[in-house]
């Protein structure tokens, strides 16, 4: 590309032009998008005839989506890195210079459409989806699970605008946070959709938004928040089933059941309330049948070593031959896979703190960290499926830190053929890193580590004023020590 008219703004409009950007884009991810092409179709990420997109620049919206997710897979790296990245492969190959600034990409980062990346997501999952088994599916019906969970936001205004802090923390002492409803998938651990809120939005209104993304035949697994009458009456009119755990409001007698199935185990009539429901309109309340049958199962998990937990279930499978208590307890059972599935996302890719200052650019953010936890799980169900190795038993950390050491090697391999060996390492390595399996294994929601001796900021950063020998107090009075003598 030549600039006759600014020739002294070169190197910043147009230092590589168009063929050293299609070099550039086969560094970038350490060759990871090289051999994930298939997981990102071409004509996702390609070039608009017109608008903010179709402008020849250095960061197409191809190579800005691939450092979009080689910055996610290396959680804390700073846009300036990536810059230095292109740089150092335009270095290497003999290119123009580049421009040192960030801004560029920056501004690049910008220009992403957020429909972009949803689509991006979408085509992941459905690329996890075909590589795993089909062995956790339950009687040939696949089973999607449903959660909650929320992250922080840089304190900006903006932020605070569109996602407040919680209520009970003083103005300019709290962080923004944003809520999340997402919908995995049981088989791969895939996440498939996410609808995002603020604190002020409930989770069976943000859930009702994914309804959409349910296909007939799904079955639905979900805690105490979804085992309510609107979704259980709701969902099986589109051949969605739902298999949830009881709100504990709700008592059971299990001598009132219309029909006994078993020991704990009966088909009982809920029907509609009288209030209408705050997350539906008056006409898709009405809409709703008066009545509905569901099944309600309660059984006893008992492990060694630990106090045994009653725990009720709540499902719109009715037929107990098809579909025995057994089975049901032990999808159930399974559903604490996403825990850990939001704890891949959150502290293994760093999304539990995101980065960016404004809501848009958060959105962006969060949706490419997304997209790169599907792309290391679609390594994870290919190298389950070439070594027939169980998936759910596979390290998602171990997975994130040899893709990064194997892809580096990969760059600098010259031939296709010890590109393709190493390849077949890598997917050997990933399906030998086993966790070891710990059935009943306590899994606390605590943590160890002690935090450091400072002070809360209880008021904005203005007004507070920081007390001497800081060490030495805890929780604004000072410590007691014993004597020795």
């Amino acid at each position: 590309m030549h600039t006759p008219l600014f020739p002294a703004f070169r190197a910043r409009l147009a230092a590589l032009g168009r063929r050293t950007a299609s070099h550039l884009r086969q560094g970038t991810l350490q060759q990871l998008a090289a051999h994930l092409a298939e997981l990102i179709p071409v004509h996702l990420l390609s070039s608009a005839d017109e608008g903010p997109n179709s402008r020849e620049r250095l960061f197409t919206l191809r190579l800005t989506c691939e450092c979009f997710l080689w910055q996610m897979l290396k959680p804390r790296t700073a846009c300036r890195e990536v810059v230095r990245q292109v740089q150092a492969l335009a270095c290497l190959q003999g290119k123009g210079a580049v421009d040192e600034s960030a801004s560029a990409y920056i501004q690049a980062r910008q220009r992403l459409p957020q429909e972009c990346l949803e689509r991006v997501l979408a085509a992941t999952a459905q690329a996890a989806e075909r590589r795993a088994s089909a062995r956790t599916a339950l009687q040939g019906r696949p089973v999607k699970v449903v959660d909650g969970s929320s992250v922080q936001l840089p304190d900006t205004a903006a932020n605070q605008k569109a996602y407040p802090q919680p209520s009970g923390q003083k103005p300019g002492c709290g962080f923004p946070v944003l809520k999340l409803v997402v919908l995995f998938s049981l088989a791969s651990g895939a996440l498939l959709d996410v609808v995002l809120g603020n604190l002020h939005s409930h989770d069976l209104r943000l859930f009702q938004r994914l309804w959409q993304c349910l296909k007939t035949g799904d079955i639905l697994l979900g805690d105490r928040a979804y085992g309510d009458y609107v979704t259980l009456a709701g969902l099986p009119r589109q051949d969605v089933d739902v298999v949830a755990r009881l709100h504990q409001a709700r008592k059971v007698d299990f001598r009132k059941a219309s029909q006994r199935l078993g020991h704990h185990d009966g088909v009982f009539v809920w029907r509609k309330g009288l209030q209408q429901s705050t997350i539906l309109t008056p006409e898709q309340w009405a809409a709703l049948p008066d009545a509905i049958q569901v099944r309600i199962i309660h059984f006893t998990a008992a492990c060694r070593g630990f106090r045994t937990q009653r725990i009720t279930l709540v499902t719109t499978l009715l037929d107990a031959e098809l579909y025995p208590a057994a089975e049901l307890v032990a999808v159930y059972l399974r559903r604490w896979r996403i825990e850990l599935c939001l704890r891949d996302v959150k502290t293994t890719l760093g999304l539990e703190q995101l980065r960016c200052q404004s809501p848009a650019m958060v959105r962006k953010e969060l949706l490419a960290g997304l997209i790169a936890h599907n792309l290391v799980r679609c390594l994870m169900a290919e190298a389950a499926q070439v070594h027939e190795a169980e998936l759910e038993r596979l390290s998602f950390k171990g997975a994130v830190d040899a893709l990064r050491q194997y892809s580096a090697v990969r760059e600098q391999a010259r031939t296709k053929r010890l590109k393709r060996k190493l390849w077949q390492d890598l997917l050997r390595t990933l399906a030998c890193d086993l966790v070891p399996l710990r059935p009943g294994r306590a899994e606390p929601r605590a943590v160890k580590h002690r935090p450091n001796p400072f002070p809360l900021l209880n008021r904005p950063r203005r007004k507070f004023v920081e007390l001497p020998h800081r060490n030495s107090r805890w929780h604004g009075g000072p410590r007691k020590f014993q004597s020795l003598n």
